[in-house]
């Protein structure tokens, strides 16, 4: 199955959608909404899947409302969160609980990456409002399939960027945007993950599942493989069957920024520059160049370390941008405008303009403010902070309430999380394959590489397909 969509929506006509969105804000009756849907002066009925890790986060931001249901397919890992929901039912199977809750108006999606969009899919088909654990899926197909079913049943979502209206976010962007550092035709960006085990061999133990794991609904659509520990309960992220990697896991943090300041819609190009493994060699295993060495690039997890690279064209009057991303430790070359006795953070990003740079701690947009990171510090001592123009909202987890109850889309609703999950998946295609790749967003393929395209839709196990 092929799935096209016409790519219409850039950054700015989502904020200028919303903004119209909100001026025309009222509340409306129950049967106005739609079926399974409440009015503003009503709380949620929410069910949560997937509550043992960050979901129980999720369900606190969204403490307003009522959690009725909750489905884990570990309720063992899950139970200090299950025991702080007391009046919530129970469930293992988020489609069981789908079927039997009947009145619920939205979903939390906690889950790991390979099994967020087969719940999201469900969900959505229902009429229920759905907040996602980022990225939004594990493959750029099913970031298409659910964004397009979210917009034709006309609920309300969000991926969990929780910076992605901050304030920090929004100043970052309205600096960028007033020229003080002039036009940007680079940004890097680096994190600190992965803080998980990535570039080694499947397992060779298979240990029993624990009674307490469904193993075989943990795995949902992934291929079939031996329960080991090393997978649940969060090590997965560096496992191409069930994660994104660090890069998945990490770049939408910081990307959405880059993207609102800078007016970016999909990249044309990617490339990515990994790691590899040094062990030693067994008889007849040596690398050519190396005796007694063989390298190795482990077939089924992603990088310890890469540096990846989009290319963006010209757009609005703007010139082409090239962004740089590193993980595993590795980190862009100091700005030389950056005072030697200032070490480059764990995680950060360099907007660098043609009349200074931008230098920013952290991975949410700049959480100790812009201003402090303007390069070269003598010439922006005296810098003034431009007016706000974007859109502040009242938090991120309120934000999406709200928008399920009739206000405007969410900031990091499913049309704009698919551009940012988007991106950071071919960016994972490019890791697995080591190649340069064209991309045609509009048409979803590589034009330069066939083999690469099978990653942008890989089979599902049977009955799991969206």
């Amino acid at each position: 199955m092929r799935l096209t969509v016409k790519l219409k929506m850039n950054r700015r006509r989502f904020v200028e959608s919303a903004a119209a969105a909100a001026g025309a804000f009222v509340i409306v009756p129950r049967h106005v909404l739609g079926q399974g849907q409440t009015p503003p002066s009503d709380k949620l009925n929410y069910a949560a899947v997937g509550v043992g890790g960050m979901g129980q986060n999720y369900m606190k931001g969204c403490a307003t409302e009522n959690c009725v249901a909750i489905a884990d397919v570990d309720p063992e890992y899950a139970a200090p969160v299950i025991r702080a929901y007391p009046n919530a039912r129970l469930y293992r199977d988020y489609r069981v609980m789908l079927e039997k809750e009947k009145n619920i108006d939205a979903v939390i999606i906690g889950t790991p990456d390979h099994t967020h969009a087969v719940i999201a899919m469900a969900a959505i088909q229902l009429g229920k409002h759905v907040y996602c654990a980022k990225p939004m899926t594990r493959t750029l197909y099913e970031a298409r399939a659910i964004t397009k079913a979210a917009r034709q049943a006309k609920v309300a979502t969000q991926m969990s960027v929780q910076s992605c209206a901050s304030e920090a976010a929004c100043a970052t962007a309205e600096l960028i945007q007033s020229g003080a550092i002039g036009h940007v035709r680079e940004v890097h960006v680096w994190t600190d993950r992965p803080v998980w085990p990535q570039g080694l061999p499947r397992p060779a133990d298979t240990p029993p599942a624990p009674a307490h794991l469904d193993w075989d609904l943990w795995l949902g659509p992934a291929p079939v493989r031996p329960y080991h520990p090393i997978y649940h309960p969060f090590n997965f992220r560096g496992w191409y069957d069930f994660g994104t990697g660090a890069l998945g896991d990490m770049a939408t943090h910081t990307f959405h920024v880059v993207f609102t300041a800078l007016k970016l819609s999909h990249p044309t190009m990617v490339s990515a520059s990994t790691t590899v493994v040094a062990e030693p060699a067994a008889p007849g295993q040596a690398d050519p160049k190396w005796s007694r060495i063989r390298l190795v690039k482990y077939p089924e997890t992603y990088p310890h370390s890469s540096i990846v690279t989009w290319d963006f064209p010209a757009r609005e009057g703007l010139p082409p941008v090239r962004l740089h991303w590193y993980d595993g430790g590795l980190k862009p070359p100091r700005p030389p405008e950056l005072d030697p006795s200032i070490a480059l953070p764990a995680e950060g990003s360099i907007y660098v303009g043609d009349k200074g740079v931008l230098f920013l701690r952290g991975s949410g947009g700049g959480e100790r403010g812009p201003a402090a990171g303007l390069l070269p510090a003598d010439k922006f001592k005296d810098f003034t902070p431009p007016p706000k123009t974007l859109k502040r909202t009242v938090g991120h987890y309120i934000e999406w309430i709200q928008a399920a109850k009739g206000g405007p889309p969410a900031s990091c609703n499913f049309e704009f999380g698919c551009l940012l999950t988007e991106t950071a998946l071919i960016g994972c295609i490019a890791q697995r394959t080591g190649k340069t790749l064209l991309w045609d967003a509009e048409n979803m393929r590589f034009t330069n590489d066939a083999d690469a395209n099978q990653y942008l839709n890989p089979p599902a196990r049977a009955g799991w397909q969206i």
